[in-house]
């Protein structure tokens, strides 16, 4: 169990080191504009799942209340 955990600390701390590198392809679309469109179109895909996430918790809760009573 610890070997795991300790396995998981530097697997995510050298992921926050490799993340303090400078992306140009950001800077770029940050210039042009395009980072708002891409920040909405990745915010409407997760409000998305989560509105389905809701909806499948409701309509399964409906079921399991007609399945007991």
């Amino acid at each position: 169990m610890k070997k795991l955990l300790l396995q998981m600390l530097f697997f995510f701390l050298s992921t926050c080191a490799f993340a303090q590198e400078k992306v140009e392809m950001a800077d770029v679309m940050r210039s042009n504009g395009k980072i708002y469109t891409v920040v909405a179109v990745c915010l409407t895909i997760l409000f998305g799942l989560i509105g389905y996430a809701i909806h499948l918790d409701r309509k399964i809760s409906k079921m399991e209340k007609q399945q007991n009573g």
